[in-house]
């Protein structure tokens, strides 16, 4: 039997599975942020800084206020204190590192020259020795980013990238390296995997490839609370078939339960442990990379709230803003603002607001208490 679901459940099941819907804590700690990190099971990873780094920005929407080094110290602090690691899996992603056995058939594919980017497999093969020198020379000095080899240091940008640079992400996908810290560029540092992940994670038995994609399936169903075969799929970015025999076995399990939500085009699947909850309560500015809305699709479906990011959209051809955050007020998302730090002059800047048609009467009032606690978290001293 499959159960029926109104779109607002739908939409209270899913706030509630992402951790909103809860009073955010008095103070936050690492038993705080570590429950988050569980809850989500990543946190993507992007580039631009014009805010914060996104990887930051999902634990404040929850969490409010909290001290961002103690990410840092579950994400690159010493070995003992770490709870996470970085690879692929939404995209470049931050994990917790109990996922780290449920990706190795991910490596053992980069490793075989089967994955990753198509500039990057000829390193599986016939450049194979090229990597392997690189992996000896870090083997033997310690971490190294890609600015201390030689034909790297003149290039700046995201993708300006040199063989030494594809040398090391090729070793990276294969899982031979890791990252190991991240200088104040973000430049990403790399040492040898087992220097970096905990001895005990790494003695964990490598489960198989269809081993895996359940249990990834299940922690992506589990964070969703209620989604469609496609939404599970784009969590980790696992395969159509893999997901589909993984969703199969799951329902099987009865961890996986059919539902059909009103409105939706294909069926869904809620997760046995889904809440329920009657009502949300939640007020947060989401990050363009948040799970709970990152593919648009999904988005559109729970709040019926279209949102495309416009970074890389000329400024005259923009609707609403470089980088738009929505606003989730209740159980909606009523406004979305585009922000800017400036650091230099101490001032959030909020250079457009858009409220959505059907906005409550107080979603100003709510929005601008919301910013002064982001502003208040990132330390500027004023809003404008």
């Amino acid at each position: 039997m499959s159960e029926r679901l109104s779109p607002v459940a739908a939409r209270r099941i899913a706030l509630a599975a992402q951790g909103f819907g809860r009073a955010r804590p008095a103070s936050v700690g690492q038993a705080q942020l570590r429950r988050e990190i569980e809850r989500l099971a990543l946190h993507q990873i992007d580039s631009v800084n014009v805010l914060a780094r996104a990887h930051y920005l999902p634990a404040f929407s929850r969490l409010g206020g909290y001290d961002r080094s103690l990410l840092d110290e579950a994400a690159w602090g010493r070995k003992r204190s770490r709870r996470m690691f970085e690879y692929w899996a939404h995209e470049a992603s931050l994990l917790p590192l109990d996922l780290q056995p449920l990706l190795r058939w991910r490596m053992a594919e980069a490793d075989r020259g089967e994955r990753g980017w198509t500039g990057l497999r000829a390193f599986a093969n016939e450049r194979r020795a090229e990597a392997e020198t690189v992996l000896e020379r870090i083997r033997a000095e310690g971490p190294l980013g890609a600015s201390d080899f030689t034909e790297e240091k003149s290039r700046s940008g995201w993708w300006a990238w040199g063989d030494s640079k594809r040398r090391l992400e090729w070793l990276f996908w294969a899982g031979h390296i890791t990252t190991a810290t991240r200088r104040g560029s973000f430049e990403r540092v790399y040492d040898l995997t087992e220097r970096v992940i905990p001895a005990d994670i790494l003695a964990l038995p490598t489960p198989t490839k269809t081993d895996a994609h359940r249990a990834l399936v299940d922690r992506a169903a589990r964070a969703m609370g209620v989604a469609t075969e496609t939404d599970l799929r784009d969590y980790f970015r696992t395969g159509v078939a893999e997901t589909r025999q993984a969703v199969l076995e799951l329902a099987e399990e009865g961890l996986l339960l059919p539902a059909t939500v009103d409105g939706w085009r294909h069926p869904a699947w809620l997760h046995r442990d889904a809440r329920h909850p009657r009502r949300i309560t939640a007020r947060a500015l989401l990050a363009p990379f948040d799970p709970l809305i990152w593919e648009r699709a999904r988005t559109e479906r729970l709040f019926d709230f279209r949102y495309r990011i416009e970074i890389y959209t000329p400024a005259e051809k923009r609707q609403y803003g470089y980088y738009v955050l929505p606003f989730l007020l209740g159980d909606r998302l009523v406004a979305r603002v585009d922000l800017k730090a400036d650091r230099q002059a101490s001032v959030l800047r909020v250079q457009s607001t858009h409220l959505e048609t059907g906005a409550p009467a107080g979603t100003r009032g709510e929005l601008a208490q919301e910013l002064t606690e982001m502003a208040r978290w990132l330390g500027l001293e004023a809003v404008e």
